[in-house]
């Protein structure tokens, strides 16, 4: 297979598992006030990921285990650092733009528990396993083409799978909230997505994808905490 056809099929198969458990997730929502509907999206992604990886294991190569902790520290801290500067900065420009503070549309009806375990645990885990886990890993024969950034090597894979994540979270347009709020978003996703593919091709591990994005998610979760906490003031 060229590399323009496994790109194609790595961002369409990803693509139907994302837009599949979304469209299931609308039609089946659970009404529940301790699961919250994007469980029900989640777990379709997560079943049909794995499906794939397992389908197309002559394709590509999965590989996940339990990190030492030292070697877990560097890509925690620098998942942490840029989604506050990420933050910040968009902080700063929505103040200049007259933009208003908004919560992601996933917080407004979830408390501090279900937060924890849906967001920052099982959407981590499972967006990784997709957009990591598969697509990065399927597109793994690209790894020697790539771009220089801060006297690193971000290979191509990384790059496809970060623009991958990011891309996905323009569905929340259909959410109504401002544009610039979803630019934020898009931009923090893509970013958190280069580092936490970065790891993942250096220690060939999935695990560190998932402890990248568990380390982005925290600060942006504390954030949103915060912007609610002015908010009801």
């Amino acid at each position: 297979m060229n590399n323009i056809k496994r790109i194609i099929y790595g961002l369409g198969i990803t693509s139907v598992i994302f837009f599949t458990a979304r469209i299931i997730s609308k039609n089946m929502p659970l009404n529940s006030k301790l699961v919250p509907d994007t469980f029900i999206s989640l777990t379709i992604i997560l079943l049909l990921s794995t499906m794939a990886i397992y389908i197309m294991r002559q394709s590509m190569t999965y590989s996940i285990s339990l990190p030492k902790l030292k070697t877990l520290i560097k890509p925690m801290l620098v998942a942490l650092g840029a989604t506050i500067l990420i933050n910040v900065l968009m902080t700063i420009i929505t103040k200049l733009s007259g933009g208003k503070d908004e919560l992601h549309p996933a917080f407004l009806k979830l408390n501090w528990i279900q937060i924890f375990i849906f967001v920052f645990v099982y959407a981590s885990i499972v967006e990784e396993i997709l957009f990591r886990g598969f697509l990065m890993n399927y597109l793994n024969p690209l790894k020697p083409f790539g771009v220089k950034l801060f006297k690193r090597k971000i290979s191509l894979p990384v790059i496809i799978s970060a623009l991958a994540f990011g891309s996905a979270h323009l569905t929340l347009i259909s959410t109504g909230v401002d544009s610039l709020f979803v630019f934020r978003i898009v931009l923090f996703a893509t970013c958190l997505g280069i580092i936490a593919g970065y790891y993942q091709e250096k220690y060939d591990n999935n695990a560190y994808a998932i402890a990248v994005h568990m380390s982005g998610n925290s600060i942006a979760v504390l954030g949103t905490f915060l912007i609610a906490k002015g908010l009801h003031k």
